[in-house]
């Protein structure tokens, strides 16, 4: 729209009104200083519109804050240039100050006004709601998430004016750096102080990964309706026992309560296990992931034999009943022995857990979501996905940061379990499988 086409276009009484046309202000009652007062809006716009919609959004929007906080001062200083005695409090000028505003922070004048008592300067709360920092942290989190480093963060920043660009700020390397880093903080502290009280948890994901040569842990959750919900993440040069440890003990600190038993999916480290083994023993049932059993198997037999074994494999781990699982896996690990010894003993070693499922009943589509760690897998990619342009790690908790980040970004791309409807069953054959391991251990003492 030009300027233009804001003026009279015929005859002293034609306005051009917005969603209206061109209206005769006398026949629709339309006063005449509001028609100027549009006519002159519509300059203003038409002017902020040579640098695209978007700019002259932004700016019709500044103009719009400026008009809000003067009616709220308005509202508690009374009308300017009027004495009233009743009035709470009086103008005390203006001063710079700054709000977010597209990825950057824009100068503006903030009105102040103090109490008539001398108690001190009001806050405005079109000022504090306006000027909060929380739309501003979230561009610059989700633009770093998705791979745009500090140097080139003011190329994705909307389009807002000349007039604007002028008066913003906190685009800087610097500046970006130092809000992603604070930004990321808050989640890690969020993230990891999160109450998991609230509900019923039935399966638990527990997976290492490394980020820049040093290992982490997290883990993901399943609750009773088939929700999934990243839990924990600790750092630990290594994934050894202590630091999964720690994992398991920030779950309990945080409310989680294994008490009617727990499924826990994991890869087969030795440390995890042992981990789980020492504080759960007694509540926690272990299913081993068989994609990662696969591999390590056929990472110790040749390749004209990963074929066949995958094939032998899978034909155990579909039976529906755990002792012929069982007896089929020892046969294929007796069948290897002769001429692969050490491919028989990987597959011998935490054999028994990786048909956990089939004595617990479990079918169909909810034994294939339970006998991998892919779901954790999963997420863990989406983590290393958005730290993939971070090029210089450092000491402390950057790689949390990172972490945490990404499996809070990794939530809310989550869906349900697949399989969910069947985990009443599951719920019912884990707290069947507690009680029998415990009246086992009563009659052994």
């Amino acid at each position: 729209m030009s300027a233009s086409h804001a003026k009279t276009t015929s005859g002293a009484n034609l306005r051009l009104v917005p969603g209206l046309g061109l209206v005769d202000i006398e026949s629709a009652g339309l006063p005449a200083a509001l028609a100027d007062k549009v006519e002159g809006e519509l300059e203003v716009f038409a002017t902020h519109m040579r640098h695209g919609l978007l700019a002259a959004a932004i700016n019709v929007g500044l103009d719009v804050f400026s008009q809000l906080l003067a009616a709220e001062v308005r509202e508690v200083a009374g009308a300017k240039g009027r004495h009233d005695p009743a009035r709470r409090a009086v103008r005390h000028g203006s001063e710079r100050s700054k709000v977010p505003l597209g990825g950057r922070m824009v100068a503006v004048d903030k009105p102040r006004v103090r109490a008539v008592e001398g108690s001190g300067e009001i806050g405005l709360e079109t000022w504090a709601a306006l000027s909060s920092r929380e739309l501003l942290d979230r561009h610059t989190l989700i633009s770093m998430l998705a791979g745009v480093s500090t140097r080139t963060y003011s190329t994705v920043l909307e389009p807002a004016g000349p007039e604007v660009e002028e008066a913003s700020s906190a685009t800087s390397k610097s500046a970006v750096s130092r809000r992603f880093v604070e930004a990321t903080r808050a989640r890690l502290a969020e993230f990891r102080s999160r109450s998991l009280a609230d509900r019923r948890w039935l399966v638990v994901y527990i997976d290492g990964f490394g980020l820049a040569d040093e290992a982490l842990i997290g883990a993901l959750g399943v609750d009773e309706k088939g929700n999934k919900m990243p839990l924990s993440v600790v750092h630990g040069t290594t994934e050894n026992k202590a630091a999964c440890k720690r994992l398991l003990d920030d779950l309990e600190e945080r409310g989680f309560d294994p008490t009617n038993g727990v499924l826990l999916c994991i890869d087969g480290g030795k440390a995890i296990y042992h981990a789980v083994k020492d504080k759960w023993s007694d509540v926690a049932l272990i299913q081993r992931c068989r994609a990662h059993k696969s591999r390590n198997l056929t990472d110790l037999l040749p390749e004209s034999h990963h074929a066949w074994v995958r094939r032998e494999l899978s034909r155990a781990w579909a039976m529906s009943d755990a002792g012929e699982a069982e007896v089929a896996l020892r046969n294929l690990a007796a069948k290897i022995e002769r001429t692969h010894p050490d491919a028989a003993a990987s597959l011998r070693e935490g054999l028994t857990d990786t048909i956990t499922i089939n004595r617990l009943g479990v079918t169909g589509t909810l034994a294939k979501t339970l006998s991998t760690t892919n779901p954790m897998e999963s997420t863990i990619d989406i983590v290393k996905a958005h730290a993939r342009n971070v090029k210089r790690w450092r000491a402390g908790d950057m790689r949390l940061r990172w972490a945490a980040a990404g499996m809070l970004a990794a939530e809310a791309q989550y869906r349900r379990v697949k399989g969910y409807r069947q985990l009443d069953h599951l719920a019912v054959a884990i707290a069947s499988e507690i009680q029998r391991r415990a009246i086992q251990l009563a009659e052994a003492s």
